[in-house]
């Protein structure tokens, strides 16, 4: 929280020669004013930030003693700090989105399977499901975003988990996971990033480089667009929840966003994302886990194809 506050005031009381300098730049080696909307979009970033702290105080004050409505103060509070990002984002940079199969995700209990591939696209599924449909949606999210404060105080009064990437506790981690599909109702969902990761062309290669020939390898090279599915959490999700839907998520459009430098270069700029809902019902889903794992490899080869097509169709 200082950290954020520290860099709020700092921001502004330089805003004037940030501005002058992100203008120059612009005028001078830019086309489309990309400086000037990055730097737009760090001052509302900051100023959200706190704008945040300053609403979760008041929930925290409200709900003293009563976690359940905490709880359910916490779910709107989500839902709106993914629709004021993405809405500043729309804006800013000039976005749309055309979307399909969306009411796949309309009624729960599901669990959501999301590609990732940028900074922006892990607040899609709170925007155009949770919010878009009056959901809660459970997160599954890399540990290292609990240095967003607001993130760290609101995910923590949700039952979400924030997961230890480093491989020394996979176990434990892929178990914690798992929870997170217990006692969902016909309001809740469960999303999961099953690569663990963002997608960029260099992690497939630094993946494929260090595994040796085998299966795993076999499965890694399928794929063209993705990174393949990391088995432990979401095997643990569907032994926790036998007799939930899966519904995926795939998009198309927010490639080659994995860094705030490509922002900068003005790759974000009036871009036309589409996603796509696939839903798949519990019945069809198998009950073994090494023919679970066989039929995730074979949905998501499926995303791997339709996003081969979109490449295509926008070539």
């Amino acid at each position: 929280m200082p950290a954020v506050l520290v860099g709020l005031a700092a921001v502004l009381l330089a805003l004037p020669a940030l501005a002058l300098a992100a203008l120059m730049t612009d005028l001078v080696v830019r086309r489309r004013w990309d400086t000037v909307r990055v730097l737009a979009f760090v001052v509302f970033f900051l100023t959200h930030e706190v704008w945040c702290l300053l609403r979760l105080a008041l929930v925290g004050l409200r709900t003293l003693g009563a976690p359940a409505r905490r709880a359910e103060l916490s779910f709107a509070q989500q839902d709106r700090y993914a629709r004021a990002h993405l809405a500043a984002a729309r804006w800013l940079f000039s976005l749309r989105f055309e979307i399909e199969g969306h009411d796949a995700a309309a009624r729960g209990p599901f669990l959501l399977l999301v590609r990732h591939t940028s900074l922006i696209d892990t607040v899609l599924p709170g925007v155009f499901v949770a919010a878009h449909h009056g959901l809660h949606l459970r997160y599954a999210l890399k540990k290292e975003l609990l240095a967003g404060p607001c993130l760290d105080i609101a995910g923590h009064w949700l039952p979400n988990h924030f997961v230890d990437r480093s491989g020394a506790h996979s176990e434990r981690e892929a178990l914690a996971v798992g929870a997170l599909g217990r006692g969902l109702g016909p309001r809740d969902g469960v999303c999961l990033f099953p690569e663990g990761t963002r997608f960029t062309r260099r992690a497939r290669e630094r993946l494929l480089a260090r595994l040796p020939q085998g299966p795993e390898r076999e499965r890694a090279e399928r794929l063209r667009h993705l990174l393949p599915v990391r088995p432990g959490g979401l095997l643990a999700l569907l032994d926790a929840a036998p007799g939930v839907d899966v519904v995926f998520l795939a998009h198309h459009g927010m490639e080659g966003l994995a860094r705030l430098t490509d922002i900068w270069a003005g790759r974000l700029v009036g871009t036309t994302v589409h996603l796509r809902f696939w839903k798949v019902a519990a019945s069809d889903v198998p009950r073994e886990a090494a023919a679970r794992l066989a039929w995730a490899d074979a949905r998501w080869a499926l995303l791997d194809d339709w996003l081969e097509a979109e490449d295509a169709a926008h070539a």
